[in-house]
């Protein structure tokens, strides 16, 4: 079943059936592939490409989905361990606002009591954590966009590219968020319960001896809460700000802009999209936060002992932090391509099909 899943999702022909015997045989196109790009099919060549030929891989190729995945594990994993200072701080406020009461008041109390080595707690997970997590994320993603396009039509992906977006990086993150959470889990201990633990290979054996498993997986469904919306906003937001960004900003064509002009256009989209990723899953994050730091509660008794005002505490230093960590994460992961040299397909355009039609019903 997942052999004929990934055949479909690199919308692969049937290579096994024979040609019938009064029929000149055609030469098969490996790999073909109909990108999201209207109006443009990508097969691959019959033989590897060298560097002098452009492309390293076939766009949907099982190579170029593993580059994504490799692409994500950079991107997710350098940025969030970057932050971590920051998401220490974020953390604190959300479950002890009455000692922590901002960003700065955060850190200065983190300092005197931790010294500048306490900002760094929890870097481990949040590294081997999130490297997993951009894994599945951004590969999963490339893949679910592809296999759903497909399913859709070539007409349909364009029309509701928005919803394909959506869908996509839903299920992407369904499974990424389970590679997440037991290094959540153990990051959120390590940073929110003082003596505790202070690393890694401290935690995780503490949590399962007092928890079991469950206690990794306590706060998945929270992180569903929280990491789904924000992976929907965070690729769909993404890929319709680019394309905006080229119509109505950029003034010149992509394929005129140079890599690095399309790489500030990359991190201008992260950016925003960032923006409304923290706000919609902010109230989520706090509760995962809570969730952690107490032993034997649910999500819906953190989330009513927070109450409405305590779940938005920490909002401002999220904004900081998640409009800047989506930005270079897909700065990061578009740089990435560019270095492999990996396709890349500019925004969508509408297929010549859906335009003649569209023509001829007078709606265009």
């Amino acid at each position: 079943m997942f052999s004929s899943f990934l055949t479909r999702a690199m919308c692969q022909n049937n290579t096994s059936s024979a040609p019938p015997k009064n029929e000149t045989p055609q030469p098969q196109q490996m790999g073909m592939v109909q990108s999201l790009v209207a109006g443009r099919t990508i097969a691959a060549a019959l033989t590897a490409p060298t560097p002098s030929e452009g492309d390293s891989c076939e766009f949907g190729s099982m190579h170029y989905f593993a580059l994504c995945g490799l692409g994500g594990v950079l991107s997710c994993g350098i940025t969030h361990t970057a932050v971590v200072p920051l998401d220490l701080v974020k953390c604190r406020i959300q479950v002890d606002p009455a000692k922590y009461k901002s960003v700065f008041n955060g850190f200065k109390v983190t300092l005197r009591e931790d010294g500048a080595r306490g900002l760094a707690k929890g870097w481990a997970p949040t590294f081997f954590g999130y490297s997993a997590q951009g894994l599945c994320k951004f590969g999963l993603y490339e893949v679910f966009k592809v296999f759903y396009s497909g399913l859709i039509g070539e007409e349909n992906a364009f029309i509701y590219r928005t919803w394909l977006y959506l869908g996509a990086s839903a299920t992407a993150e369904f499974f990424a968020d389970i590679a997440l959470s037991p290094m959540e889990a153990a990051k959120v201990k390590i940073q929110t319960s003082p003596g505790y633990a202070d690393t890694l290979r401290v935690a995780w054996p503490k949590i399962y001896q007092e928890e079991g498993l469950n206690g990794f997986y306590k706060s998945l469904v929270p992180l569903w809460m929280r990491q789904i919306p924000y992976t929907m906003m965070k690729f769909a937001c993404f890929e319709r700000t680019v394309e905006l960004l080229y119509r109505y900003v950029v003034p010149k064509p992509r394929s005129e802009c140079s890599k690095s002009e399309q790489l500030v256009v990359t991190f201008a989209a992260g950016y925003i999209a960032g923006v409304f990723c923290a706000i919609v899953s902010h109230p989520a994050d706090t509760v995962v936060s809570k969730l952690n730091q107490e032993k034997g509660s649910t999500a819906l008794e953190a989330a009513k002992k927070l109450g409405m005002a305590g779940l938005w505490k920490g909002l401002m230093p999220r904004i900081v932090m998640i409009g800047t960590l989506t930005a270079l994460q897909w700065f990061i992961y578009d740089a990435f391509k560019v270095a492999m040299r990996m396709p890349r397909p500019p925004p969508p355009e509408m297929p010549e099909s859906l335009k003649k039609r569209l023509q001829a019903e007078g709606k265009l």
